[in-house]
């Protein structure tokens, strides 16, 4: 047999005996959810656990399971790969069509490669459309009846926000400003850079989000890891596992919160006015570690990551250690559960949505790869009091995965429109979902 041949038949063979074999939980998915987890000892395997829902789509005419006193109905279908959401003053909706750019030296050699095919099982193989695509509700019916291409030519784009009339849209490699006039539906103008950001040829974690300040002076941008736990050399993770506040006027960037393996979602909460992002923690330690969570997010604090996780449990796996970081690590304040992989976040401040929604987090999880059984793949719920979480999540939007197992779709970014409908960004079904009061509670 052709060498190049049996390599890949080597390489596809253990791909598939990966998945779905290796160490299974030993703890219920609630058990890492809530402001107390349980962890419990670490379970590293020489071959880690793989267990992914292969990407299917939807079949015509299906759609998530909303919750109870709940609707949901396609705002937006056959978009290419729609990650995250942002809603303009006037209702009009902005998805970014993005993925991941070129990336030569993230996971090379064998172990690479077989995250490659993983990741493409997974429905996250796709080239980046690198664009920003405006939808438009024109009659009032919770559907989007145009849509045209807002921003072109950008690089892996995913974070925007909008402050007076300029458009900040975060690329993987840098913050640009582009003129924005309401009721726009197409921008030309080139952008200006504002920010360079960490990126370069492993660029691990891709994706950057931003918000801005409530008074516009700042934004705060996620940055993710270079890597699973620092393997890849700490100098190479500079500004990363971090999130950065930028200064508008001067362009420059401090480090406002380090140790967070992969911040995506970032809001204000309303009843405290405190920052809260949603964190993907780290993997391959078994299927019951490492939860992911969200946090409040206090300027100069450290989170841990790689050297200890949830405060002071030390991750012995990096070298060498640092027990003055672990020393300081800030545990965070609320379990989203294991390899959930939570992604978006937003604070409910509208009121279409039924009263107990107020002021509380919903939350898009895309669901987990290197937990046996799978979690995640579900918009959930986490209510707050006097600025706090409180009690255990709601399931707001279930059924994407099917009974045999397949992802008909993946949760990511969620936003509210300006109705005060929940918007969810479906990067596999390539659809933007729309969740209502259903018509029984109206």
């Amino acid at each position: 047999m052709h060498k190049p041949i049996a390599f890949s038949l080597m390489a596809g063979l253990l791909m598939l005996n990966l998945v779905g074999c290796g160490e299974v939980a030993t703890l219920p998915e609630g058990a890492g959810i809530g402001p107390h987890p349980a962890l419990p000892s670490p379970h590293p395997t020489l071959i880690p656990t793989v267990h992914i829902a292969p990407a299917k789509g939807w079949p015509a005419g299906a759609t998530p399971v909303a919750a109870a006193g709940l609707a949901v109905n396609a705002y937006a279908a056959e978009l290419e790969h729609p990650r995250w959401l942002y809603v303009l003053p006037n209702g009009d909706v902005l998805v970014a069509e993005s993925n991941g750019p070129p990336r030569p030296d993230d996971a090379g050699g064998i172990k690479g490669w077989v995250m490659r095919l993983l990741r493409k099982r997974a429905g996250g193989g796709v080239p980046s459309a690198n664009r920003i695509t405006l939808l438009r509700d024109t009659d009032g019916d919770g559907i989007a009846e145009t849509r045209t291409v807002f921003l072109a030519g950008l690089n892996s784009p995913f974070g925007m926000a909008l402050v007076g009339s300029d458009l900040y849209v975060a690329n993987t490699d840098s913050i640009m400003r582009f003129p924005y006039n309401p009721g726009d539906r197409q921008i030309t103008a080139p952008g200006v850079k504002v920010a360079d950001l960490p990126a370069g040829t492993i660029n691990h974690h891709w994706t950057k989000n931003i918000v801005a300040s409530p008074d516009g002076s700042r934004l705060y941008v996620t940055v993710g890891s270079n890597s699973n736990v620092g393997e890849n050399g700490m100098e190479n993770e500079v500004n990363r596992a971090a999130i950065l506040e930028i200064d508008l006027a001067t362009g420059r960037s401090r480090l406002f919160a380090s140790g967070l393996r992969n911040p995506n979602g970032l809001d204000w909460q309303p009843q405290s006015g405190a920052l809260w992002t949603a964190v993907n923690e780290r993997d391959e330690l078994g299927s019951d570690l490492v939860p992911d969570f969200m946090t409040a997010v206090q300027d100069g604090a450290f989170y841990g990551w790689p050297y200890s996780y949830y405060g002071q449990h030390v991750d012995a796996r990096v070298t060498p250690q640092r027990p003055d970081l672990v020393a300081r690590a800030t545990a965070p304040d609320y379990a989203l559960g294991t390899h959930t992989a939570s992604l978006g976040l937003v604070f409910y401040r509208a009121s279409l949505l039924p009263q107990r929604y107020a002021g509380g987090a919903f939350i898009g999880q895309h669901g987990s790869w290197n937990r046996n059984p799978p979690s995640g793949y579900k918009v959930i719920f986490v209510s707050f009091a006097s600025g706090r979480p409180v009690g255990t999540p709601e399931d707001v939007l279930t059924g994407f995965i099917d009974a045999q197992g397949d992802a008909l779709g993946r949760p990511v970014g969620v936003a509210v429109d300006r109705a005060g409908a929940l918007l969810v960004a479906d990067d596999v079904g390539n659809v933007i979902w729309r969740v209502v009061p259903s018509a029984s509670t109206q």
